[in-house]
């Protein structure tokens, strides 16, 4: 009869934590922030500086690099992977080009 009680006292414990959990997830501003992996709108604005500094960590250029990386990551919310090349992941980002017809983020 003691096993049964303890069973039930548990179980009940564990059904009352799970439903819990779930109410406090159904909230908008207490669930975490779900972004895609890469592609435009993937960041948040605060996300920019921190995506920039990896990918200009590299160039010789870092001034220059990162202004523009920042302005291009505004605009488009997303950076691509790595320090050179990837920029696929971001069309935004990849066809923002200057007066010349050069690119505009590095």
């Amino acid at each position: 009869m003691m096993k049964l009680i303890v069973f039930f006292v548990v179980s009940s414990l564990l059904f009352s934590t799970q439903f819990s959990n779930g109410e406090e997830l159904e909230s908008p501003a207490e669930a975490p922030a779900i972004h895609k992996t890469g592609g435009e709108g993937s960041l948040r604005p605060e996300e920019c500086p921190k995506a920039c500094e990896i990918r200009c960590s590299a160039t010789s250029h870092k001034k220059p690099c990162l202004f523009y990386c920042n302005k291009c990551c505004s605009k488009c919310l997303c950076v691509p992977s790595g320090t050179y090349g990837h920029k696929e992941e971001c069309p935004c980002y990849d066809n923002w080009r200057t007066k010349e017809g050069g690119p505009k983020c590095p």
